[in-house]
C-alpha cells in the first residue's frame, strides 16, 4: 500500500497516533484525508495545518461506537475526496478493569474496540471492492496478539479487532483488499501517559514491558509496513519473538507475563 497518491480516512484523529499518522501521510503524498473523531474533540487546529501544508483536508464528527455516524463518516469522505483508498479505524479505548469491571464498561470497550472496525469494514468495503482496490488499517495494540496485565476488556476485545482483521483478509485479501493491524507496546499517548498518573496496573505494566515510542515513530513504521504490504505491523519487532514464544511455549509465556504485574 502507498500512501503517495492515496485518499485516506482516521478516526481518531485528534492526537496520538492518529495525528502523527496524518501528520506523517501528509508528508509521504497523501492527496486527501479526512480527519474523524468524537463530536466535540478539536480536529479543526490539525486539519488546518495540513490544508496549509498542500493536503486537502477535511473532518466530521463522529462516534465510531454508532454504525449509521460511520456509515455518514464514510459517505462525506467519499463525496469530499472521490474515493478511500485507506480507511484507519484508529480510535479506541482503554478501561483499567479487571473482573470487577461492570457490564457497562464491557459493552464499550466491545464498541469501539470491536464494532467500530465492524461498521467501518461494513460502510467501506462496498467502494472498495467495486474500486477493486482498497486497504484497511486497524490499530489493535500488542494486547490483541499477547494479553496484557490489568485491563481485562482492553485484552478481550483488541484480541478480537485482531482476530476480525484476519477475518477479514482471509475472506477479501484476493480481491484486491489488503488488511493490517497496527499493534505497538508502550505509545507516549493520552491514554498511556493518563493512565501511568493514575497509577494503572495495565499503564504500569506496559511502561515495564519495554521502550515508550514517540507517536511518530509509530506513523514511521506504519508507512514502512504499509509500503511492504505486511499484515502485522510491530513498531516495537520485539513482539513478533513474544508472540512466537507464547505460540511455542505458552505455559513459560504466561509465567513471564505474570512478573509484569
Amino acid at each position: 500500500m502507498r500512501v503517495a497518491g492515496s485518499t485516506v480516512v482516521i478516526t481518531g484523529a485528534t492526537g496520538g497516533i492518529g495525528a502523527a499518522l496524518a501528520r506523517r501521510f501528509a508528508t509521504e503524498g497523501a492527496t486527501g484525508l479526512c480527519l474523524s473523531d468524537r463530536p466535540g474533540t478539536p480536529l479543526d487546529a490539525l486539519a488546518a495545518e495540513l490544508s496549509a501544508a498542500g493536503v486537502p483536508t477535511i473532518t466530521v464528527e463522529a462516534d465510531v461506537a454508532d454504525e449509521q455516524q460511520v456509515t455518514a463518516l464514510v459517505e462525506a469522505a467519499e463525496r469530499e475526496l472521490g474515493r478511500i483508498d485507506l480507511f484507519c479505524a484508529n480510535a479506541g479505548i482503554g478501561t483499567g478493569a479487571g473482573l470487577d469491571a461492570d457490564p457497562a464498561v464491557w459493552a464499550a470497550a466491545w464498541s469501539v474496540n470491536v464494532m467500530a472496525h465492524v461498521h467501518s469494514a461494513r460502510a467501506v468495503l462496498p467502494g472498495m471492492l467495486a474500486r477493486g482496490h482498497g486497504w484497511l488499517l486497524h490499530t489493535c495494540s500488542a494486547a490483541g496478539l499477547l494479553s496484557s496485565p490489568g485491563d481485562a476488556p482492553y485484552a478481550v476485545t483488541k484480541h478480537a479487532a485482531v482476530a476480525f482483521a484476519e477475518w477479514l483478509s482471509i475472506e477479501y485479501g484476493d480481491r484486491g483488499i489488503g488488511v493490517s493491524v497496527l499493534c505497538p507496546q508502550g505509545v507516549r499517548t493520552p491514554l498511556l501517559t493518563d493512565g501511568l498518573a493514575a497509577g494503572s496496573p495495565a499503564a504500569l505494566a506496559v511502561a515495564r514491558a519495554g521502550t515508550i515510542l514517540e507517536p511518530e515513530e509509530v506513523a514511521d513504521a506504519t508507512v514502512t509496513a504499509l509500503a511492504e504490504g505486511r499484515f502485522h505491523i510491530l513498531p516495537h519487532p520485539e513482539v513478533a519473538e513474544y508472540l512466537r514464544r507464547k505460540a511455542t511455549d505458552p505455559d513459560r509465556w504466561l509465567s513471564a507475563m505474570r512478573r509484569l504485574r
